[in-house]
């Protein structure tokens, strides 16, 4: 079985490195998305659809599967069909490709099973079963698989105990796991990418000690009606996680945020929220916080941030995001001329893992200009505004901060997208300070430049209140996904409730599958 370059690899090759030959099982070449008119990677969720009427690993029309690639097989209908090959297929914007072939004892997919949530389970359980290889190229009963649910689940899951296989590419054997029994309501579902629903959780000691989640206003963490003005505790991490992945949540990102970081590293509590989130949550997982070059303070030895990424990917990671250094990695790019250097964080871990694996998490706010500045010559990207500066100033420009957001620099927004872009950033999560906290909706202003401005996917981030704002992201913005946490942790809305709003607005999500 071969699972994402596992697929590639047995290809002819690729245009990724024309020095680098595939194993030629399958005689055709791979290339490169447009992203002309669209962000490359192709990140999210999409279809699986067998081209014919055929049995190939329990794949199933109405069900999504989680990809993140940048180079892809384009499907010449028929091709690989006539060569024995059994062959699925997904649509990002105009180029269909190939998702998954199978003949023989041979399965290699494009998307990720281990996190395509109870879909992917499903694809594991009959390789590793067999059954998928026994049914293969057989028709299908009358009227195909049964139909996943697509449209809603219970918010408080009955969880029952379910034989299943191991939630990982090089599973050889079945394993127990949980999965969800849920009511659920049918609904046809939309063709193609899906919109991304993000949970994100900020993760940090509180003052007594124990690991919590928390969230601020304006990146303030502490409560103000409390006179010891304690950290805010929303919950556990794991357990939260695991809520939101129940409720239908597309990822999964934690940030760690300072109070932690100075740890001997083999030690750090994320690397164990991770290794206990992946046991149970079958969808990406991204971490952020502390993944620079530094040095143990139990040992002394310098340790990089590849290193650093590498201890969170074995822990359970998928992606590793990156703030303050990205920052002061960028005002050196553009100090030398554009050029890239090598030794930063973002290319020695896109280096080793590929772009997709590496977020920069940016935290921006707005530094208003009146109107003779805004005319007059500016090495920043200033833009007129809808929502006027204290003094009444139409124009406004996004400075990017570190620390936190409690040091702001002389680098905007645009030119820190453009220059992590070039070191091999595949994702930005853009953040933004004014907004953080205030349940007014995402700051569409600042979506649009970023957007305009690189080819990556763009994570909407921060001002999330209702379920009304990721629409309103999502049809005025091209942003690719929007992240919200407040409204969830306090569980006025859940993620369920968000993309079920979604769905009767005609938006494309992900229907959660609650039973193998």
């Amino acid at each position: 079985m071969g699972i994402c370059v596992g697929l590639q690899a047995l290809f002819d090759g690729s245009s990724e490195d024309a020095s680098c030959p595939g194993l030629a099982v399958v005689p055709q070449h791979l290339g490169r998305f447009n992203d002309a008119d669209k962000a490359v990677p192709h990140i999210g969720w999409n279809d699986a659809f067998v081209t014919s009427s055929s049995s190939l690993y329990d794949l199933r029309p109405a069900s999504k599967y989680y990809y993140v690639h940048s180079f892809r097989c384009a499907y010449e209908p028929g091709l690989l069909e006539s060569q024995g090959w059994t062959v699925a297929t997904a649509q990002y914007g105009d180029e269909t490709f190939v998702g998954a072939v199978a003949r023989g004892n041979i399965l290699a997919t494009q998307f990720h099973p281990e996190k395509s949530g109870v879909a992917g389970l499903r694809v594991l359980r009959a390789f590793c079963t067999g059954e998928g290889a026994a049914a293969l190229g057989k028709p299908l009963a009358p009227g195909g698989p049964p139909p996943p649910p697509t449209a809603s689940l219970e918010t408080q899951p009955t969880t029952t105990t379910t034989t299943t296989p191991a939630a990982a590419a090089a599973a050889t054997a079945a394993a127990t796991t949980t999965t969800t029994t849920t009511t659920t309501t049918a609904a046809t579902p939309q063709k193609g990418l899906t919109r991304r629903v993000i949970a994100c959780l900020d993760v940090r000691t509180n003052d007594a000690g124990d690991l919590v989640v928390t969230k601020g206003d304006q990146y303030d963490v502490r409560e103000k009606s409390s006179t010891a003005n304690e950290v805010r505790n929303l919950g556990k991490p794991v357990d939260m996680a695991r809520s939101y992945y129940h409720q239908g949540a597309d990822e999964v990102t934690f940030l760690n945020i300072t109070s932690f970081r100075d740890l001997p590293l083999q030690d750090l509590p994320m690397l164990e929220i991770l290794r206990q989130t992946s046991q149970s949550v079958f969808v990406p997982l991204t971490i952020g916080g502390g993944i620079r070059d530094t040095v143990d303070p139990a040992t002394g030895a310098r340790v990089s941030a590849l290193d650093i990424a590498t201890m969170y990917f074995r822990s359970g990671a998928d992606k590793v995001s990156i703030g303050s250094d990205a920052v002061l990695a960028a005002e050196a790019y553009w100090a030398a001329g554009a050029k890239l250097s090598g030794t930063t964080a973002i290319e020695q871990i896109s280096a080793a893992y590929g772009n997709q694996a590496v977020v920069v998490s940016v935290d921006p706010k707005r530094v208003y200009v009146d109107d003779a500045a805004a005319q007059g010559a500016s090495p920043h990207s200033i833009i007129p505004t809808a929502f006027p500066g204290p003094n009444g100033e139409t124009h406004v420009w996004y400075a990017c901060t570190i620390k936190g957001g409690r040091e702001t620099r002389d680098l905007d927004v645009v030119q820190l997208a453009r220059a992590v872009q070039a070191m091999g950033c595949g994702e930005l999560l853009l953040n933004c300070i004014d907004r953080d906290g205030t349940n007014s909706g995402f700051d569409l202003e600042l979506i649009r430049q970023v957007k305009r401005a690189v080819t990556i996917p763009v994570i909407a981030s921060s001002g999330a209140g209702v379920p009304a704002h990721f629409e309103e992201v999502f049809q005025q913005t091209t942003t690719d996904a929007a992240l919200g946490a407040g409204m969830f942790h306090r569980g006025e809305y859940t993620v369920q409730q968000v993309k079920e709003y979604l769905g009767s607005k005609g938006l494309a999500v992900r229907g959660f599958e609650g039973d193998l």
